[in-house]
């Protein structure tokens, strides 16, 4: 894709309105240096510098999209806590519409801390509380999609299976949606029946256990990877969506449609220092891409090139119009 076209399609994208739904959590990092083992325990001690928060999850995937397009709108739950205020403070900070959020009393925001020394990540704490959604909950959301599906032009469904994300939800949204670009990031510990949307985008992993085979090693280069290849078609014919975009971490990601060979783009990534949120950015710019009128080949490379940017920042990152534009200039030249 030359300068030209990428700009074509970055300028339409500006415009574009999208719904992110999906599973809501505060990414929290807490960054500081080791110098010694505990006496206490054969643990380092993390000397704390400075702590930052970012929207994470389906909100993250937000995020991404909000630094392309200047309309990006919110639906998920919170809690009635410290960790759902600051997670909407966040999201407002960040130009997104949060007026789909919808905060519960019994269950607890989502918040995930990463404890971070010498730019590696010591451990990861999560607190969260599973649930499944009250009839009334459901009703709720169903409701507020309502509300804001006319005015957005893509709708993307974020399922990180923390529950929100249901079976009714989904199929009511994707018919009163009926015509605009939908796509979906799914968890395979959490099967829906994914049916119809433009495309549906799992790492290798998940592709592998969403067919229910033993995974398999990659295979260089990735179009001669027997299982890979196989795994793709299996779940396009499953799915039935119109593409399946699947992520491959060093070795980029393949796309499988209907009709057409697969098509390979191997990685972009510089130096790779984080790979958290990389499939949120892949997701993101792929919606971004169709919703702007690029083909799914563009897409697929708009969201390579972007998870390559992500995965050399440390915590959750996203990535800019500029550093996008960079990246492809690299290629380029």
């Amino acid at each position: 894709m030359d300068s030209t076209r990428l700009q074509h399609i970055l300028t339409h994208a500006s415009q574009k309105k999208i719904l992110v739904l999906g599973d809501l959590m505060l990414d929290e990092f807490v960054w500081g240096n080791v110098m010694r083992i505990s006496p206490e325990a054969p643990v380092p001690v993390v000397e704390v510098q400075r702590e930052s928060s970012y929207p994470g999850g389906a909100a993250n995937v937000a995020r991404n999209l909000r630094q392309f397009c200047n309309e990006v709108h919110v639906l998920g739950r919170i809690g009635c806590d410290r960790a759902g205020e600051k997670l909407t403070s966040l999201m407002d900070a960040e130009g997104l519409q949060t007026d789909g959020l919808i905060a519960m009393e019994e269950t607890p925001t989502i918040v995930k801390t990463r404890i971070i020394a010498q730019q590696q990540q010591v451990v990861r704490v999560d607190r969260e509380k599973k649930f499944t959604p009250t009839s009334q909950l459901l009703q709720i959301a169903i409701d507020r999609a309502a509300e804001l599906l006319p005015l957005v032009d893509a709708i993307l469904f974020e399922d990180y299976g923390k529950g929100f994300l249901q079976q009714e939800i989904v199929d009511t949204i994707m018919k009163q949606g009926a015509g605009k670009i939908i796509t979906c990031d799914p968890h395979p510990q959490h099967p829906l029946a994914w049916r119809g949307l433009d495309v549906i985008k799992p790492n290798r992993t998940e592709a592998f256990a969403a067919v229910g085979i033993p995974w398999a090693p990659p295979v260089t280069p990735p179009l001669q990877d027997q299982p890979l290849l196989s795994v793709g078609e299996k779940l396009l014919q499953r799915w039935d969506s119109k593409a399946l975009l699947i992520t491959l971490g060093e070795q980029g990601m393949m796309l499988f449609r209907q009709g057409h060979p697969p098509y390979h783009t191997p990685t972009r990534a510089q130096e790779i220092y984080d790979v958290s949120g990389a499939g949120d950015t892949a997701i993101a710019l792929y919606t971004l891409g169709l919703v702007a009128g690029a083909t799914p080949e563009e897409a697929a490379e708009l969201a390579n090139h972007g998870s390559g940017i992500v995965v050399g920042k440390l915590g959750t990152a996203t990535c800019s119009p500029e550093e996008l534009t960079e990246s492809f200039l690299k290629i380029s030249e």
